[in-house]
């Protein structure tokens, strides 16, 4: 299995990072156990979560963590496997927030869960817009040097937050983020790319995008409004089923039967195919889901391919 570095770290992981907002949500924890087992069996070694996974069930989150942290416990992995984790997200009994207090007391809670002494990719979750950069770089320092996290990162953040978080990082001598979590698939790229692509190559930024396949539509599962009643999350991707979505959908599906492929996997291929790119965050409920994920980093796109992928997604 080729792994990849992380930014400047010493951080390998596999080319697809698991998005683990499924545990405890669409998947109980003896499922969660048989999907992550499916995937480390494959060779796969890096899972992503956040402290508030699933708080839109119970409120508060914490199911996520608990379940990776018992499976973790059960397989005696925690060396095997590479965790990204993340703070500063609100529930439903506090806003967004990425204070000291809040980070501090959030990193033990979560290492308590995971049943682990270290995380290896911590994000800032969500930006509360209020607390000073350096407050939050500064509370990362101290978990650092505390041995509880090995490497921080950014998601959510806007690009004047993300760059004066470079700025003070370097007067300051405090951590630096080293990866960013965007929002990027075929459907939704204009952000990122004129947004933060040119910060990612600038600070040498490694890239787990979310949504990587635009909440399913990606799958070629919703061609019409009849489809959205299939899945819960059918009604995310009503706004993809116009001229341009259902255009790339078609060019998904040429180059996928020219592959003996599935549109999942060329959009994730595509995905791949890009610059700074280290491994898209993808979730999956069943084994057949998982196979899409995994022949990903082993299809190459021609460049007739993405070629015709960047035309219809444009």
């Amino acid at each position: 299995m080729k792994k990849i570095k992380i930014g400047n770290t010493d951080l390998e992981v596999s080319r697809i990072n698991f998005g683990g907002n499924v545990f405890g949500w669409t998947l109980d924890e003896k499922q969660s156990f048989k999907i992550l087992d499916t995937f480390v069996g494959a060779g796969f070694n890096f899972i992503d979560t956040a402290d508030t996974y699933s708080w839109w069930v119970n409120g508060v989150g914490g199911q996520s963590e608990t379940i990776i942290g018992k499976w973790m416990k059960a397989r005696g992995n925690r060396d095997q496997i590479v965790i990204a984790t993340k703070v500063g997200s609100e529930t439903k009994e506090h806003p967004n927030d990425i204070s000291r207090k809040h980070i501090l007391k959030s990193v033990d809670e979560s290492l308590k869960r995971l049943k682990t002494d270290y995380i290896d990719l911590y994000y800032t979750h969500f930006d509360d817009h209020v607390t000073p950069v350096e407050e939050t770089l500064s509370a990362y320092d101290e978990v650092i040097k505390a041995g509880k996290v090995r490497h921080i990162a950014a998601s959510n953040l806007s690009p004047e937050r993300l760059l004066e978080s470079f700025k003070v990082s370097e007067e300051n001598n405090l951590p630096k983020y080293v990866a960013l979590q965007p929002h990027y698939n075929l459907v939704e790229r204009k952000n990122y790319e004129t947004q933060y692509a040119n910060i990612v190559e600038e600070y040498g930024l490694s890239v787990m995008t979310y949504y990587s396949l635009a909440s399913g539509f990606l799958t070629g599962k919703y061609r019409s409004e009849d489809d959205l009643k299939k899945s819960v999350r059918g009604e995310g991707v009503r706004q993809y089923l116009n001229a341009k979505g259902l255009g790339i959908i078609k060019a998904l599906d040429t180059i996928s039967e020219k592959h003996n492929s599935k549109p999942a996997t060329v959009s994730l291929a595509w995905l791949l195919a890009k610059p700074n790119i280290a491994a898209p965050i993808v979730s999956a409920t069943s084994e057949h889901q998982l196979q899409t994920l995994f022949d990903a980093p082993k299809l190459n796109l021609d460049s007739e391919d993405l070629e015709l992928l960047e035309t219809a997604s444009k």
